[in-house]
């Protein structure tokens, strides 16, 4: 018998050493830079579903629910369920719907008859008005958020949503709740996706995402991409391009309704988190933006201790998410820095081992398109986020995939985190191909500043192989892996220090793995602030 088991322990240990000989971990690293060709067969146009496309249409009568989805809280004993009911309206005279005629009503429990739980939320309705003759205004249907609390973790529960009064209830779904908190209790997979639009490329990611079967999926900014159409519903790749003589950047806002259509079969099952890209801030009247972000969607803000929709912060099992938001101010002195500080100083590191932040536009990318944009946030942001040892960061903005090797302020650094771009979900304009380091690709300092951003910060290089210069020359030490493919990641955190980050190309067969390592987190030789905090109180 002891034989046996000892025969049975080899295998297991051969067999686990086998994969991570196969697999590279970050403790091989850093890497020698890889730059995958592209493939010129992946350049086609990228269409945008018709809203004639069955996906697409609203498939519900008079104010039963559509658009169903789930998101987390800041714990794993909440969720919200959110959806809308009744129909939108655009045109030159809009009347909004009024939000109290319909109940926000959410029956579940953990079998799926009888639903014994009832609660109640609140509704809502926006409008995207245009003060220009000859643009038309906008008005969403009733958007409903209600908060389920005291779930269990790790539990499948049921659940249908509407007004029982008026007999417009929607099916029964289905979510599974977030592990308890804790150094050996992870969701199985985390999705990723970014800059996804509703293309038919878009539409390939999401059915790979799906065969993946994530618990958990984050987007992370840019998701309609509604506002490169006008009014009347004509769209274009380039807005500035086809439309420079319009007198605001309008938006069609019934993308958001196609877009929610097409997720829901994703979304009413897997509780998703996201942050806003700047295709979502479609000014309108009055200068009010982000109007259809900040509505649609349900955020645990309040939860976190965070006054805005466009930064918050959530568990999921041992990992701490930070959501950040790059188009709201992060100066030092802004409410978002500080909120940052005090969630951090928050987080326990032996309940929550993994630190992960995620927001749009990427501090370290090498490609030509929004080339060193966020300079003035990474300068504002990156010490504390470094001093408190996050582990990973996920960007999107730039239409490629692209991963770092450990850095911190340019530099390769073994408790710097590593930064994943997946800004390859497949929207309409298209991947990015160009390189700043190909030979005539750098682009000039005076271009490269975005307005909603901050400022410019930008300038040469002053240390390292590209000092004096505002590009590299070549592929950047920090660039570990680059390919401009549409795709998608999933993450799956092992323990305490081993996590697997696996990238999909959309070409690729569903179990092909485009690019693949393991994350290890090294905390014994990388104290963060929040220990050496932990063991100073402790000795007080």
């Amino acid at each position: 018998m002891a034989s046996t088991l000892c025969c049975v322990i080899v295998v297991i240990l051969v067999n686990f050493a086998a994969i991570h000989a196969r697999i590279p971990t970050t403790l091989d690293g850093p890497f020698t830079p890889v730059t995958v060709p592209f493939d010129q067969s992946l350049r086609g146009k990228a269409v945008d579903l018709p809203d004639t496309d069955p996906r697409v249409r609203r498939r519900v009568k008079g104010f039963e629910p559509e658009q169903i989805s789930v998101a987390l809280s800041a714990s794993f004993d909440s969720v919200w369920i959110s959806w809308i009911t009744g129909e939108f309206q655009i045109g030159y005279n809009i009347k909004p719907l009024n939000p109290k005629t319909v109940s926000s009503v959410v029956r579940y429990g953990t079998l799926r008859y009888p639903l014994r739980r009832k609660v109640m939320g609140y509704s809502l309705v926006y409008n995207q008005l245009y003060p220009f003759e000859g643009l038309q205004n906008y008005t969403s249907g009733i958007i409903h958020h209600v908060r389920l609390a005291g779930l269990k973790p790790s539990t499948r529960y049921y659940y249908r949503c509407g007004d029982p009064t008026i007999g417009a209830m929607s099916n029964i779904y289905s979510f599974r709740t977030m592990p308890v908190s804790g150094p050996r209790s992870y969701p199985r997979k985390i999705g990723i996706i970014g800059d996804l639009g509703l293309t038919y490329n878009s539409t390939a990611t999401i059915d790979h995402l799906i065969s993946n079967k994530p618990d958990l999926v984050l987007l992370v900014g840019d998701v309609t991409y509604a506002n490169q159409y006008l009014t009347n519903g004509t769209g274009s790749d380039c807005y500035s391009c086809s439309f420079p003589q319009t007198p605001i950047h309008e938006t069609y806002q019934p993308r958001w309704d196609y877009w929610g259509r097409f997720m829901q079969n994703l979304v009413s099952k897997v509780p998703m988190m996201v942050i806003e890209g700047n295709h979502e801030i479609e000014e309108q009247a009055e200068k009010k933006n982000f109007v259809a972000y900040s509505s649609r969607f349900a955020f645990p803000s309040k939860e976190s201790g965070s006054a805005s929709t466009f930064y918050y912060s959530f568990n999921a099992g041992g990992i701490h998410f930070i959501m950040l938001g790059a188009y709201a101010a992060y100066n030092k002195s802004a409410d978002q820095y500080k909120w940052l500080e005090r969630d951090l100083a928050k987080v326990d590191r032996s309940i929550t081992p993994w630190l992960i932040a995620a927001w749009h536009p990427p501090w370290y990318s090498s490609y030509k398109a929004h080339y060193r944009e966020v300079e003035c946030m990474r300068q504002e942001m990156e010490e504390l986020l470094y001093s408190y040892g996050v582990d990973i960061v996920f960007n999107g903005h730039v239409h490629a995939y692209e991963r770092s090797n450990r850095v911190y302020n340019y530099t390769l650094d073994p408790c710097g985190p590593v930064h994943i771009m997946v800004g390859d979900g497949g929207n309409r304009e298209k991947m990015a191909i160009e390189h700043a380091d190909a030979p005539g690709k750098c682009p000039e300092p005076s271009t490269t500043p975005d307005t909603f951003i901050g400022g410019f910060c930008a300038t040469n290089f002053t240390f390292g192989p590209a000092a004096g210069k505002f590009c590299w020359d070549r592929q950047p030490d920090f660039s570990a892996f680059r390919e401009s493919s549409f795709g998608h990641g999933i993450l799956e955190v092992k323990n305490d220090t081993w996590a697997l980050w696996t990238w999909y190309r959309n070409q690729d067969s569903r179990d092909n793995a485009g690019d693949q390592i393991y994350i290890v987190r090294t905390p014994d030789m990388c104290p963060t602030l929040s220990a050496v905090t932990k063991l100073w109180s402790a000795a007080r």
